[in-house]
């Protein structure tokens, strides 16, 4: 963990320990702070009523707030009341509570969120493959690649114990990988992202703060 992040958990610690004993202040400031990231983590998941999403998210960590234990950071606490949140929107919305962020796609629930704007035929292949990997291995890549998050912050999202991290990471790459080679019959595209994934993967790291 460098320095910037350190700095930024040990005052989300401060901050949260403010709100707990009474500070609205300290908690709105807290949760303005992470609103950034949650938005972007729902925005390209959600085709229409992100809003509502977000607001249900945010009441359900003030709600849950006395359930953080600092195992992991805030943010991954808030991220994974976020996951739980999109699972409830599915559900609720597509009338079908089988919904299994294990088995089910974005692709699958003709989910189309607006895609930010990409430069690269690489990165539209990468953005649409990933819609159809199962969720939570979407979910799991996202996390990694761009918001950075490490093994026990990944697993409090994904409500898993840490170690097991590692495995899921390997089996969405892997997942990934495959639907690339069907997403595009570009042989140049394909080998670019089969040879240099953690790059590509990375670049698209702004994707969704347009």
């Amino acid at each position: 963990m460098n320095a910037s992040i350190r700095a930024e958990v040990n005052d989300d610690a401060e901050l949260f320990d403010r709100w707990a004993a009474g500070d609205r202040e300290a908690g709105d400031r807290l949760l303005r702070r992470h609103f950034p990231t949650v938005f972007k983590f729902l925005r390209n998941k959600v085709t229409s009523g992100v809003e509502d999403v977000i607001q249900a998210t945010f009441l359900a960590c003030v709600q849950a707030k006395d359930r953080f234990r600092r195992e992991s950071s805030f943010r991954a606490f808030l991220l994974g009341l976020a996951r739980l949140e999109l699972f409830g929107y599915y559900r609720r919305t597509h009338r079908d509570e089988r919904i299994d962020g294990g088995v089910t796609a974005l692709r699958d629930l003709g989910e189309s969120p607006t895609a930010a704007l990409v430069q690269r035929e690489e990165q539209r292949v990468l953005l649409e493959a990933m819609r159809r990997i199962p969720l939570d291995l979407q979910i799991v890549l996202e996390l990694f690649y761009w918001e950075k998050l490490n093994s026990t912050e990944l697993g409090v999202v994904l409500d898993i114990p840490a170690p097991t991290v590692r495995s899921r990471l390997r089996r969405a790459k892997a997942a990934l990988l495959e639907k690339i080679t069907e997403v595009t019959t570009d042989a140049t595209v394909r080998e670019n992202l089969l040879t240099d994934f953690d790059a590509w993967a990375s670049s698209l790291r702004k994707h969704g703060e347009e």
